[in-house]
């Protein structure tokens, strides 16, 4: 709003890699701002076809843009250039971009405000971790470093207490995966509740509300499959949260040395012993940004632009709890556009009844106000749905599932179930 009331209308400029933040361009531009979006990848060029405008070139319109909004990490360098400039961004700086890519150096920086980390250890050669596998057998991790991280399938949870299932993991990593791998990280297993705390922050605070998650990553119910990012969370926002206190908060001044603007997040495992700090995410999450709009009620084209302006503009959320599942078509997780041409390639998306209550746009394009697929990953929908209770969420979302039709689509049955459960974990060890 201006000082007369009015409502002011900005000019946002997303730039992507692989077309992730459609959905929130698309809920801004019906805030009524002007949004232009430009998709780096050519495979993903026609996502969000009809429902955004689409540029050619990010670069040319610098000058038109009020603000510019990076979705993912490695645009770093840029943001901080643009800031330098004047101009509001919405994105990561070098460090953040380090943060996340190479994970030694986020255990190191969490490790320098002393906060617990997992012992780990890093390699760029296989024969060199096999060798200390059958030296010191135990349970581990394995967590491919720099771009192959992007790879979801790649990381590996060993199940095998002497650690004989990881080096047969390994094997098949330096046969098949040689080339695509050169570095990579072996953490020692930690059981415990696996959760997340983000919040966004403004260049040199974070601001309130915090958004405490879970993720789901497998494929398949009951946490079976390979792992795919991420296909389906359950979460709330709050004001407080111990998990936060020992981790992200005492990063607050690394992230404003940096200019860091958007929303940060760190995944852990926590048991009665501790929390133990996993990864950062230090950009949107996807689906996370999707399921996080369900419950907030503030307008995001001028909360994103008062953080960029590192002001601290109100962020209201519901008092609820929100669930959100990712529908998907083949080949999703996996990269393969024959599979995709042959199975999923333009196939229209059918609402039974014309309710659109809680849809959000994964890789789809509107043709003569035809929802159709786009792209090539598979990664169709997000829906999400809130409750005064994680059940009541639960019902909500798959109710709201019931409602599309798409050929070979599937999805996740048992986003949030583990709540009950999670949630007395973390009560009794004083986490909630």
């Amino acid at each position: 709003m201006n000082n007369n009331g009015n409502k002011i209308k900005l000019k946002f400029l997303f730039v992507s890699i692989d077309a992730l933040i459609g959905d929130l361009a698309w809920e801004i531009k019906k805030e009524g701002h002007e949004c232009k979006y430009y998709i780096i990848d050519e495979e993903q060029k026609d996502v969000c076809d009809g429902f955004l405008d689409k540029v050619d070139d990010w670069k040319s319109q610098i000058d038109w843009a009020d603000i510019i909004v990076f979705d993912d990490f490695g645009f770093g360098e840029d943001a901080e250039k643009l800031r330098k400039a004047g101009k509001p961004v919405i994105g990561g700086s070098v460090y953040t971009d380090r943060l996340e890519m190479d994970r030694e150096f986020g255990q190191t920086e969490l490790k320098d405000v002393d906060i617990t980390i997992i012992p780990r250890w890093n390699f760029t050669d296989f024969d060199e971790a096999i060798a200390f596998i059958k030296k010191n057998p135990d349970r581990y991790v394995i967590k491919p470093s720099g771009l192959a991280q992007n790879e979801k399938e790649l990381l590996f949870v060993g199940q095998e207490e002497d650690g004989r299932d990881i080096t047969e993991m390994l094997e098949r990593y330096k046969k098949n995966w040689g080339k695509q791998i050169k570095e990579f990280q072996m953490q020692k297993f930690i059981s415990g509740v696996e959760v997340a705390v983000g919040a966004f922050f403004n260049g040199e605070d974070f601001i309130m509300p915090l958004n405490v998650n879970f993720e789901h990553k497998k494929m398949f119910p009951g946490d079976l499959g390979p792992s795919t990012g991420e296909m389906g969370t359950s979460m709330f926002f709050t004001n407080r949260s111990p998990i936060f206190d020992e981790t992200l908060l005492k990063m607050k001044d690394k992230l404003a040395a940096s200019g860091y603007v958007g929303y940060i997040d760190i995944n852990c495992i926590v048991n009665s012993r501790g929390i133990y700090p996993l990864e950062f995410t230090s950009r949107f999450g996807y689906p996370h940004i999707s399921i996080a709009m369900e419950g907030v009620l503030s307008e995001w084209g001028t909360f994103l632009y008062g953080i960029a302006k590192k002001e601290k503009p109100e962020l209201r959320t519901k008092r609820a709890f929100q669930v959100g599942v990712v529908v998907a078509v083949p080949p999703f997780p996996f990269h393969d556009p024959e599979a995709f041409k042959r199975y999923s390639e333009d196939a229209s998306i059918i609402f039974k009844k014309p309710n659109y209550e809680g849809i959000h746009l994964g890789d789809v394009k509107l043709v003569e106000n035809d929802w159709r697929l786009a792209g090539n990953s598979g990664y169709a929908l997000v829906v999400t749905a809130s409750g005064t209770t994680m059940e009541e969420a639960r019902k909500t979302v798959y109710n709201r599932i019931k409602n599309i039709i798409i050929p070979n689509l599937f999805y996740r049955t048992d986003i949030g179930s583990r709540w009950a459960e999670d949630s007395d974990r973390l009560t009794m060890w004083s986490y909630l």
